[in-house]
């Protein structure tokens, strides 16, 4: 069933690169499929089954005649030059890429998979969802049937090294992120324009129009436009309820668009899927909701880490009384965000990390740990630095009055604080739940 993969990794010394989730998942793979085969396996720290570590381990793919890459490693200021590299995705793709929907983009990727999956599902398919979600796709081959479709959550760092596209690649957007990877936003972009690279004559890409013209430029020569299709001119409104969504916001309406347009791409009646909008479930910490106490409404998009993310989660809410800003700093530019607050004030500016210095400066005068600023120059904003999110919470309970509204969407990576974005929006979400007010 998998043999264009074994094939590929056949009569070879294999490397993985990166024993996290998807590295384990290669090697239980290998060990079932290929239990002859050299396999040779490296990652920073020392752990069980790691033979190269330290700071040298990347020097191990030299001594390989393949490298399986997981996406969390960086080879930015690496010679790769000579070495085959591969990944999970790469082998998938070139196996399945028939069956597979993929979705890429910089924000909205994880809703837009989730919603496709619901969708499919609730129709009656065999949907099988896997990729980014944090489901490595290997994991989900023995599951997979003719009449299966793969509904793959597709980031940057998984598209880095492909050679092949899906079937349907769905491309949301891309905005300036993870540079601390890449090391310039054109890298980034090529990364995920990787999705549409290698597309063939029988494939779609959904795309934005801001990405029409790259998309074009890089789908494979002698394909079609026809097979280009643009979600963000796509007008579904006289048979969808905006209100109704269970997904707020203009953002929220594009990935609503794209998720359609990438099942009709497929094959599958897009008109046929719109009851199941309504029974969506919107994902945790994505402009989620966490309740009103002490008369104040807290609300949860930790998932923000870049400053568009926040713009847009203040635009769908319409009002928002105490922003929780900042974070890890990746260097990307925060003057958009600043613009936007400055445009439409908000009356308390919370700001934490390395990232909420550098907005404060542009926002405004800068404050050391703890202290207000009285007389902001730009808006009638009152700012404060915090550095743990239980000193925001304590400004908040000495500030908020019944009827605001809370919300945490920090532009930034979460990794100065906290082990991921979830962790971060599970703190404001039991410290919200314990908020008694002033």
């Amino acid at each position: 069933m998998f043999e264009l993969i074994l094939n590929r990794l056949r009569n070879k010394r294999i490397l993985i690169l990166g024993l996290g989730r998807e590295g384990r998942s290669t090697l239980a793979f290998l060990q079932k499929h290929l239990p002859d085969a050299v396999v040779g396996v490296a990652d920073k720290n020392e752990m069980e089954g790691v033979q190269y570590f330290g700071t040298g381990y990347l020097d191990a793919i030299y001594d390989y005649d393949i490298v399986i890459k997981t996406p969390g490693i960086s080879l930015k200021d690496f010679d790769t030059k000579g070495v085959e590299i591969t990944s999970q995705t790469d082998l998938f793709l070139s196996q399945f890429h028939a069956q597979t929907i993929g979705i890429s983009g910089t924000k909205g990727k994880s809703t837009t998979t989730s919603l496709i999956y619901h969708l499919l599902k609730s129709t009656g398919r065999d949907a099988i969802l896997t990729g980014n979600i944090g489901i490595p796709c290997f994991d989900v081959m023995d599951d997979i049937k003719p009449e299966s479709i793969v509904v793959y959550e597709l980031s940057a760092h998984q598209l880095e090294y492909v050679h092949n596209s899906p079937r349907v690649g769905v491309l949301l957007n891309v905005f300036e992120e993870h540079l601390d990877h890449f090391g310039t936003m054109e890298r980034y972009k090529q990364a995920k324009l990787n999705l549409l690279r290698f597309m063939g004559e029988d494939d779609t890409a959904v795309i934005h129009d801001s990405l029409l013209n790259d998309a074009i430029r890089v789908i494979a020569s002698g394909a079609k436009q026809s097979r280009t299709r643009v979600f963000s001119d796509f007008n579904p409104n006289d048979l969808i309820d905006a209100s109704a969504l269970p997904l707020k916001g203009e953002h929220n309406l594009l990935n609503v668009k794209a998720a359609l347009l990438a099942c009709d791409a497929y094959g599958v009646d897009w008109r046929e899927l719109v009851p199941y909008l309504y029974t969506f479930k919107p994902l945790e910490h994505r402009l989620e909701r966490v309740g009103t106490f002490g008369g104040v409404t807290f609300v949860n998009d930790s998932i923000s880490t870049i400053p568009q993310a926040a713009i847009s989660a203040c635009q769908a809410l319409q009002r928002v009384d105490f922003l929780l800003l900042g974070g890890f700093d990746r260097g990307i530019d925060y003057q958009p965000l600043a613009d936007y607050l400055q445009q439409h004030p908000v009356p308390h500016l919370l700001f934490t990390g390395k990232a909420g210095e550098r907005m404060m400066e542009l926002i405004g005068p800068s404050t050391s740990s703890g202290t207000e600023v009285a007389e902001p120059v730009e808006a009638p904003t009152q700012m404060f630095f915090y550095s743990s999110m239980e000193e925001a919470f304590s400004y908040i309970s000495s500030h908020a009055k019944p009827g605001d509204v809370v919300l945490l969407s920090p532009a930034a990576s979460s990794y100065d604080q906290y082990k991921n974005f979830e962790e971060r929006g599970a703190k404001f979400k039991a410290l919200a739940q314990a908020f008694v007010g002033a």
